[in-house]
C-alpha cells in the first residue's frame, strides 16, 4: 500500500505540464529554444501522456500485486466472497477517518471552484483543433500563457475572504475586516523557495551552456548516434536519465540533459520532440531509492519499508514506465506531433564541426 501511494503520486504527475517540475522545466526550455513552435500546450500534452499514465498505473499495479500477493487475481473480483477480519478492520478505519473529515467547508469549496476554473483555462487556452481564448488577445502574443491563468487565479486566494467579513471599529471609525484564503505570512512560510531557486538556476545553466557553445559542442560529439535507429537513440537517452535521476534530483537531471539533447536532435536531423518528450517523462521515473524523489522519502519515513523492498518494486516500475513511454510516443505521439518530419521551427539541419566556443 505504501509503495502504491508513492508510485501513484509520481505517475499521476506525468499527465499534465504542471504535474511535475520536470514537465515545467521542459516546457520553459522548449518554448525558449523553439519560440516558433506552438505545439506544446496543456491539451496536447494531456492527450499524449494520459494514456501512457493509465498504462503505467495498470501494469504497475499488476507488478506490485504479483510481487507481494502472488498471481491470485481472480479472488479480488469475486462478488460474494467473505471479508477477512483484517479487511473488515481496514474498512472500519477508512470509514472512521472519512467521517472525521466532516462536510466540505466554504474554503474547500472555493478552492475547488478555482482549481476547476484554472484547469478549464489551461485546456481551452490553445486546444489546437479550435481557437482558444488566447486568440482574443492577438496584440499580447506570448503573454497569454498557462502561467497567466495560474497567476491570475492564484491572486484570488489573496483577495477572496476565508470567512464572512465582520464589522470592526477603531475609535469612531468602523470598517469591515476579514482574513483571506491565503495570507502573505502563510505564503512565505509554505512557499518552497528552494525549488524556485533550483528551477531558476537550471534555466540560467541551460542558457549559459547554449550561449557558450557547450551544448552545441557536446551535441556535435554525439552525432555518431545518428547512424543508429531513432528508437535506439530514444531508448538510450531514456535509460540514461532514468538511471541518473535515481541519485540526483529530477529538476537537476532534466536541466542538465535538455541543453545536450536539443542540439543532438538538431545535429542528427530528428524532430527535437522525438527525443525530448521521452527523456522528460523518464526523468520522473525515480522509483528505486527513498532519496530519489519526495513521495518515496515521505513513504519511507513511516518505517514500514526497507530499501531492498523499494529497489525490487521500483526496478519493475522503471522498466514498465520506459516501455510505456516508448510505446506511446511511437504509436500516438508520432501522428500527434508529426515526429517523423524535421520541423520548420527548428534550426536548419546540418552537422557542424565545432571544436569549442
Amino acid at each position: 500500500m505504501s509503495l502504491c501511494i508513492a508510485y501513484s503520486c509520481t505517475i499521476g504527475g506525468l499527465s499534465t505540464i504542471t504535474g511535475t517540475s520536470t514537465n515545467l522545466i521542459f516546457a520553459e526550455h522548449f518554448n525558449n529554444r523553439y519560440p516558433d513552435c506552438h505545439c506544446i500546450n496543456f491539451g496536447t500534452w494531456f492527450v499524449l501522456t494520459f494514456p501512457i499514465t493509465i498504462i503505467i498505473l495498470i501494469l504497475s499495479w499488476v507488478w506490485l500485486h504479483w510481487l507481494y500477493l502472488g498471481f491470485d487475481f481472480s479472488s479480488m473480483f469475486r462478488c460474494a466472497k467473505d471479508k477477512s477480519e483484517k479487511e473488515k478492520a481496514s474498512a472500519k478505519i477508512i470509514e472512521d477517518e472519512y467521517k472525521q473529515l466532516g462536510s466540505i467547508s466554504n474554503q474547500e469549496l472555493v478552492t475547488l471552484v478555482i482549481f476547476i476554473l484554472m484547469a478549464l483555462l489551461w485546456f481551452t487556452r490553445d486546444p489546437g483543433f479550435v481557437p482558444g481564448w488566447s486568440s482574443l488577445f492577438p496584440q499580447y502574443k506570448g503573454y497569454a500563457t498557462d502561467s497567466t491563468a495560474a497567476l491570475i487565479l492564484g491572486l484570488l486566494f489573496f483577495i477572496i475572504p476565508a470567512n464572512m467579513p465582520t464589522n470592526s471599529s477603531c475609535g469612531k471609525k468602523s470598517y469591515l475586516s476579514y482574513t483571506t484564503l491565503i495570507t502573505w505570512k502563510e505564503f512565505r512560510s509554505c512557499m518552497p523557495w528552494e525549488i524556485a531557486l533550483l528551477v531558476g538556476g537550471g534555466f540560467a545553466l541551460a542558457q549559459g551552456t547554449e550561449d557558450s557553445g557547450l551544448s552545441a559542442w557536446v551535441g556535435s560529439k554525439l552525432t555518431p548516434l545518428g547512424s543508429l535507429p531513432i528508437w535506439v537513440t530514444i531508448a538510450v537517452s531514456s535509460l540514461i536519465v532514468t538511471s541518473v535521476t535515481e541519485v540526483a534530483s529530477n529538476p537537476a537531471t532534466i536541466t542538465i540533459f535538455l541543453p545536450i539533447l536539443s542540439p543532438l536532435a538538431e545535429a542528427i536531423g530528428v524532430n527535437p520532440l522525438y527525443i525530448l518528450i521521452p527523456t522528460t517523462l523518464c526523468t520522473s521515473f525515480a522509483f528505486l531509492l527513498p532519496v530519489a524523489n519526495p513521495p518515496n522519502a515521505i513513504v519511507f519515513t513511516y518505517g514500514h519499508l526497507q530499501v531492498i523492498d523499494m529497489v525490487k518494486a521500483g526496478l519493475g516500475v522503471n522498466i514498465i514506465g520506459v516501455l510505456a513511454v516508448m510505446l506511446g510516443v511511437r504509436v500516438w505521439g508520432v501522428p500527434l506531433f508529426d515526429l517523423e518530419t524535421y520541423p520548420s521551427w527548428a534550426p536548419p539541419h546540418f552537422i557542424a564541426n565545432i571544436t569549442g566556443p
